[in-house]
Order: structure tokens, then sequence, then C-alpha cells
């Protein structure tokens, strides 16, 4: 008894002194903080408030989180709100993705579309799969795809090679297509065995020389792969049009600077526009080189603000031929997303999709070039409504970055430029990544895709049409100012309906 009693108080003694050890680093801590805050310049209110003012940036990191979790109503949040990130999770999982009780989406705020339900809608014997759409017909190597929605451009490097080799996989799953992204095409984009569109940035990353010119043999390198599908001649992007892509240097190991033929540890900023671009004519010169060299579909990525340009640039195709076309053209929008952008330009250039997409769809229409470009919709589309509205006004196929990212598990933690993604997507720290399974996530990938698609043909025979891509502008109403809501053909109507109302009005 006595042996444990002395052993008792030992360890009292011990704790306690262990107790006064911490209170004193921390009170040394304290001081320590207190004259650092105090002494400093920077920030005022450190200054002002030693040690407590420290709080302030502490609940401004939490807020966010706070914000996410417990504040924010199912609906409010940007850019992606609770009720559409369910979804998406909901759907990448292969989960019931039926509600009750009702919706709670507002019906009345300006803006706000619903699709019109036929009285007779189509039953599903009547229910047809999306017809195999011909990209580029007059090329060697032509893109035949019945794929409706797809994996927009991301990056090997601004994402990590688990997040590359799940969307590899989960493409090939979905029998959907991939883009690499400007940062060049990886043996881990390969990997899965699905349809790779090739995105040539600014930079030129994966097809230039060590000058950073187009080089015609990276190109037919690329191009020998069977997989690589297409061409895709960035202009610009939703998040941040007339600025080239951000990848910090953190990011930037010795195989992403080998890929992108670039210096390891070094940011990679790309330029704002393609040195070797700087008219239309440039650019269907460019168009029809690559076209050329590597015998597969080429088209260019843009965001779209401006009907003078497309004039200009279709006149001038007008004049050459169709031949001259773009085998496509994707069209980004100001509420695309991106890992790193500047404020200005990510919250204030550019024109959203509902302007530029009809815009886009329009001219094509008036320059008889409707047939012969495909349109590829970009830009905050991850539910079925998105992509059904996106078929409405004009697109032939849709595609997303952010949705798929959902599927991979992203929670939205707006670290994607920090190197500490928390999911492990858009980070290159290998403690982070072993938390992204690719062989799970490439199965939520595929099932993400597929409910997704499934559900776009849910809202089509509900109208009374017979697949997606028989969607149009008088299958959706959008809410006015005064509350009341107007087909989106007559907000934007197509150049023959404003012929035929011209004439009526004659």
């Amino acid at each position: 008894m006595k042996m444990e009693a002395d052993f008792l108080l030992t360890l009292l003694e011990f704790m306690a002194a262990l107790f006064v050890f911490v209170v004193g680093l921390g009170v040394i801590a304290i001081i320590v903080m207190y004259i650092v805050d105090k002494t400093q310049t920077k920030q005022a209110i450190r200054h002002n408030f030693p040690v407590i003012g420290r709080f302030r940036y502490v609940f401004e990191e939490m807020g966010e989180f706070f914000r996410q979790y417990f504040f924010s109503m199912d609906r409010e949040e940007m850019p992606f709100n609770r009720a559409q990130r369910s979804w998406a999770y909901r759907a990448a999982k292969n989960v019931d993705n039926t509600v009750a009780f009702g919706s709670t989406r507002s019906l009345r705020q300006t803006g706000t579309t619903m699709f019109v339900n036929h009285p007779f809608p189509t039953l599903r014997s009547d229910a047809v799969e999306c017809a195999e759409q011909t990209i580029g017909p007059g090329c060697t190597s032509p893109f035949r795809t019945s794929a409706l929605f797809s994996i927009s451009g991301m990056s090997y490097g601004a994402i990590s090679t688990p997040a590359v080799r799940a969307l590899s996989n989960g493409a090939r799953k979905a029998g959907i297509w991939m883009n690499t992204g400007e940062g060049g095409l990886s043996p881990y984009h390969l990997e899965g065995g699905c349809d790779i569109v090739f995105q040539i940035g600014t930079a030129k990353n994966g097809v230039r020389d060590l000058a950073g010119n187009l080089s015609d043999d990276k190109l037919c390198e690329v191009a020998a792969h069977e997989q690589l599908r297409m061409f895709e001649i960035k202009l610009s992007q939703g998040a941040k049009p007339g600025k080239g892509g951000i990848l910090p240097g953190a990011k930037v190991t010795e195989e992403i600077a080998s890929i992108r033929g670039i210096q390891r540890g070094e940011d990679a900023i790309s330029p704002n526009r393609h040195l070797d671009i700087s008219s239309n004519d440039d650019l269907i010169n460019m168009i029809e080189h690559v076209r050329e060299v590597t015998g597969k579909p080429v088209g260019f990525k843009a965001v779209i603000a401006d009907e003078t340009w497309l004039d200009d640039l279709f006149s001038n195709i007008y004049q050459r031929g169709s031949d001259a076309a773009p085998d496509f053209i994707t069209v980004d929008g100001a509420d695309g997303g991106t890992g790193a952008a500047p404020l200005p330009l990510i919250d204030d250039m550019g024109l959203p999709l509902r302007e530029s997409l009809p815009m886009l769809a329009n001219k094509l229409i008036e320059y008889g070039l409707r047939e012969r470009v495909k349109i590829i919709a970009s830009g905050k589309l991850i539910t079925p409504a998105d992509v059904a509205w996106a078929l409405c006004l004009g697109a032939d196929f849709c595609v997303s970055a952010r949705g798929f990212m959902f599927s991979l598990g992203c929670i939205q933690a707006l670290q994607c430029n920090k190197n500490t993604c928390p999911t492990g997507i858009t980070t290159h720290n290998p403690k982070l990544q072993r938390g992204l399974d690719p062989a799970d996530k490439a199965e939520r990938v595929a099932s993400y895709a597929k409910n997704l698609c499934y559900e776009v043909g849910m809202i089509a025979h509900s109208c009374g049409v017979n697949e997606p891509r028989e969607l149009a502008r008088h299958h959706v109403r959008v809410v006015m100012e005064n509350g009341l809501s107007i087909p989106l053909h007559k907000l934007h109507p197509t150049p023959e309906a404003r012929h035929e109302s011209i004439a009526a009005n004659g």
C-alpha cells in the first residue's frame, strides 16, 4: 500500500510540475507574441490589440467553414450551394437522389428557369439513346461520339496524380471524353483508356519546342495516340478571360516540368494570349495548320462577350469556305471556375453562359455554319437541369470540371491554389493524396456522369421529346422582373424567328 501511495504521490508531483511547465511556456509564448505584435507596424489590429488581435485572422479563416456547414441555407452559397453539391455527391455515390415535401428552390427570383412539361410526355418505350455525333467530318480522323456530358479541362499539375487517374478511368467507364487542360498530356490521362481532348494553352505546354513555339513534331507525337480525339486551342477561360494559366512553383514537380517543358519549382504563368494569334486570320490559320498536321478535329475555347468579334470571325470563314471553320467551339461562361485567378477577373470580366451561348448559336445560324460547327458549353453546369438548359439554348455537348471534382469528393474548401486541398484533388502533398483512392473514385466519376445523363433524359421526356438533343428554346421559360415568365425563344429568338417577325410586322 505504501508503494502505491508513493507512486501516486510521485505521479501527482510529476503532473503538477508538467502543468507548471506548460503554463510557463504558455505565459512565455504570450509575452513573446505581445512583444512581436506591439513592435510590428504592418497590421494595425495586432499592434493596437496585441495577442487578442490575432483571433481576428483565425476567425476570418474559419468563417468559410462555419458558413458552409452551419449558417448558410441550402440555396445560398456560392459558387455552388449545398443543394447542388448534395445532388452531385449522391449521383456519384449512386444512391437514392429523391427528396421529400417539395422544393427549397424559389420560383420567383428574376432569371429562374423552368422547363415546360408536355401534356403527353414521352413514354419510356419511345425514349431513345443520344444519337452519335460526328465532330470534324472532313478530317482524316473525325471524332464520333454519343457522349453528352464530359470532363472539362483540368491540367495535370493543377490536379493531382490520383485525381487524373480516377477521372481517366471513370471517363472510360462512362463512355465520355476527358480534356487535358493546358498542362499537357501525362501518362495518367492515357492510363484509363478514355477518349482525350488535348488542350493547346497559350504556353503550348506539351507541344512546344525549347523556345516555347508550337512544334509540329510534338503535335504529331501527341496525335499518334489513338485515344487522342481532338485538339482544343484555348483562347480564354471563364474565370479569368485575358489572363493565362497560373500554376504555383510549389506544384511544379520534376515530372510536371518534364511534361510541360518548363523549369521545375518555378511559377508556370502562361501568356494572356497566344503570341502567334493576334487576329481572326491568325486563329483560322492556326486551326487549319493543327488540323492538317494531326488529321484530327480542331476547335477553340473562348469566353464570348462580343457579337462584333463573331461577325468578323464568321465573315472571314464564310469568305474562305466552310472547310476553314473550326470543327467545334467551346463557349465558357464568366461563371466558370479555376484554381487561381485575380479577383477582378473572376468577379467582373466576361459574359455568363446565359448570354454568350445563345449569342454564339444565333451567329452560327446567321452565317450558315450551325451544322458545320459543334457547340460545347462549359461553365457551372453540374446538375441535370443545368445541362438540359444548355441543350435548349443550342449546345451539342456540355462539359464540366467542378462537377467532376465533386464526384471525386471535393468539399469546396476553396484551397485549390494553396497545395493544401484536404481531399487530395488539387495538391501534390503525398499525405493528402493518400485519401483519394483512384479505383474507388473512378466508379464515382462514372456514376456521376451516367446519373446526370439519365436525369437529363428524364427532363427531356417530361418535355415531350425522345432524346435530350431534341430540346429547344421553347421548352424553357425564364422569370422576368415582374415575377412572370416568358419562353426562352422569345427572350433569345433565332435569326429565322427574327426575320419572320420582321416580315410579319413589315
